[in-house]
Order: C-alpha cells, then structure tokens, then sequence
C-alpha cells in the first residue's frame, strides 16, 4: 500500500442503507430493466441469471417502485415496469457512495488506490487526464457565454 493511503483518514460507514445504492439483485433487475425497456414481473423474471419465484421479483421491483428508482403503469391485469432512474445517474450515485465510504470522500485517494493495485495502467491515466482536460475546456468555454 502507498504512503499516502496508510495514512488518509477514512470516514466511518454510515448505519442506515444509502438510497441511491443498489443491492445486488436490485442492480441485476434495473440492468434488465435498462436493456430491455419496459418489462412485466414475467419478462424480469426470464431474463435474470439467478432462477427465482415469481413472487420475489415482484417484491424487488416493489422495493425498487418504493425507492422511487422504478415505475409502473397497468397493462391489462399486470404491470409494466420501467427504469425511473439513468445507468449513469446509478453509477455517479454508487462512485460517490464509493468515494464518501472508502475514501473519506477523496476522489485523489481513490486514484491512488487504483494506481497503488495496479488496477489501471498509465495509458489509461493519460486517456483520463486527456478526457478531464477536454471538459474542463468544454466548461471554460460554456461559463464564457
């Protein structure tokens, strides 16, 4: 481990569930969800990897309607369900449930981490250096007008 990790203060873990961050099952059903649009419990229920009762998925996408990260209209006797919430809204609220819990809300020690597990490489830095310095040009030029 680096220097600068073994010494950064990490924020404690806060008790009660973070609402914008999905369970495992729950982010299997809005993958689903985002791929195929607008689904029944059935059509949910077909094209999950793990084989659960019908019964189950409905309580999941129940849980998900009451988090407000699904919603549902009637079609026929059922409902149709579909994503209320974006893939990318789902991964900016989970990289930031990252970054505040493991981090203490250091995006740069999460970097760190990264470089110090050697889970990214140097062209894929400078790729990223590359794309921070186009957005910040494109935020520079959109503040300008």
């Amino acid at each position: 481990m680096s220097e600068g990790l073994r010494s950064f203060p990490v924020a404690a873990a806060p008790r009660e569930r973070t609402s914008g961050v999905f369970t495992p099952l729950e982010l299997e059903i809005m993958q689903v969800l985002w791929a195929a649009g607008s689904s029944t419990v059935a059509d949910v229920q077909g094209r999950l990897q793990a084989d659960l009762a019908y019964t189950t998925v409905q309580t999941m996408l129940n849980v998900l309607l009451r988090k407000k990260k699904v919603r549902r209209t009637p079609v026929g006797r059922a409902f149709a369900y579909e994503a209320a919430v974006s893939r990318e809204g789902a991964i900016n609220s989970a990289f930031n449930d990252l970054v505040s819990r493991m981090f203490g809300g250091s995006s740069e020690a999460l970097l760190m981490a990264l470089v110090d597990a050697r889970q990214i490489t140097s062209d894929q830095l400078e790729r990223a250096a590359r794309m921070l310095t186009e957005a910040e040009q494109r935020q520079t030029k959109g503040d300008d007008q």
